[in-house]
């Protein structure tokens, strides 16, 4: 069975709007090999209409101009690209195909097909999708130590998702990498539960 994995910038207070506001300074080899690890070595990438048309707009042209970033935009390039969205458009990035079908139903033949990880960049409308669906094998959160206030978060419409931590790395930055999956035997308990583990008077 093929891996479905997400990666998302996460500020402190929870925001992954705009990362390109305020995620940047914290940017090194250790945030660049986590990325690479997730993205760059799926041979599949599921991505929603706003992130591909942000990618298609950038990772092109840095392939072609051969700077330093120019290797991680070929293997972007090489990977096959499904298109979450409902338009019929023409993709002018090679490898870009429109996903057909329902998005669960979608990717969980694709899951159950051959082939290499399925890596998803962004897209939070999908992660929320495949989350809720118990669709997704890991969630890469790389957590920012910084307070936005404001813009989009990715937990916000009040659904209770069990997870379990697979991994957890700091970051010369103060940046946390960590990574979950879904948690199909979560702890339940009460306050009744919990007092037992306070601290008692001797």
């Amino acid at each position: 069975m093929r891996k479905i994995t997400a990666g998302l910038f996460m500020s402190l207070d929870g925001v992954i709007a705009d990362p390109q506001d305020w995620h940047f300074p914290y940017f090194d080899d250790a945030m660049g090999a986590a990325v690479d690890a997730q993205l760059g070595s799926a041979d599949t990438l599921l991505l929603g209409r706003v992130t591909y048309d942000s990618f298609a707009g950038a990772w092109p042209g840095r392939e072609a101009e051969g700077g330093p970033d120019a290797p991680f935009a070929k293997k972007l390039g090489d990977a096959r690209k499904l298109v979450v969205t409902h338009e019929d458009r023409d993709f002018t990035w090679r490898n870009s195909e429109r996903l057909t079908g329902e998005l669960t139903t979608a990717a969980a033949e694709l899951r159950n097909g051959s082939g290499g990880d399925i890596a998803i960049s962004g897209s939070v409308s999908v992660v929320r999708q495949l989350l809720a669906a118990g669709l997704l094998d890991e969630l890469h959160l790389l957590v920012h130590p910084i307070v936005v206030g404001k813009g989009e978060r990715l937990f916000e419409n009040g659904t209770t998702i069990p997870l379990r931590l697979l991994s957890s790395e700091t970051f010369g930055t103060g940046v946390l990498h960590l990574v979950y999956t879904k948690d199909d035997t979560a702890p339940s308990g009460s306050y009744e539960d919990a007092k037992t583990h306070l601290a008692q008077e001797q």
